[in-house]
């Protein structure tokens, strides 16, 4: 690892994660957890990319879900938000995601407020993701 220390923890966390598909993309530890210059902002840290990758599994299983019900949907964006708590050995896990899907619908063919929360429940139920983690995820309404 580069760094003039490595035994003193002065080496760099930044790399980058190689996919199957071939899309490369820059990672490294936080700036909040580990300080610069041995950690960078601008690649996706861990907690970010767990973070997207529920609310991007929940997205993917919600949208097949709503066509399969007829309901058409002309955008979806998430504002996810994770939560960092201390468990009680004091080691800190994302405890926490809150979902912000904010859904537009194409031609009014919206579902009424039981059919929409059944959607986010039964995406919550088949995620792939959601069915391996511990952490709570829940959508804000």
């Amino acid at each position: 690892m580069e760094g003039p220390d490595f035994l003193r923890g002065q080496f760099t966390r930044v790399h980058e994660w190689v996919f199957d598909g071939g899309a490369t993309l820059p990672a490294s530890a936080s700036p909040h957890v580990v300080p610069k210059p041995y950690a960078a902002e601008e690649p996706v840290d861990p907690e970010e990319a767990f973070i997207a990758s529920v609310a991007s599994c929940h997205m993917l299983t919600f949208l097949h879900l709503a066509s399969r019900a007829k309901f058409e949907v002309a955008a979806y964006e998430d504002e996810a938000i994770g939560t960092m708590t201390k468990n009680e050995a004091g080691v800190p896990w994302v405890s926490e995601i809150v979902l912000h899907p904010n859904i537009t619908w194409k031609d009014g063919n919206e579902p009424d407020a039981a059919a929409l929360e059944k959607l986010h429940h039964d995406a919550h139920a088949y995620c792939f993701i959601a069915n391996s983690v511990k952490t709570a995820i829940r959508v804000a309404s």
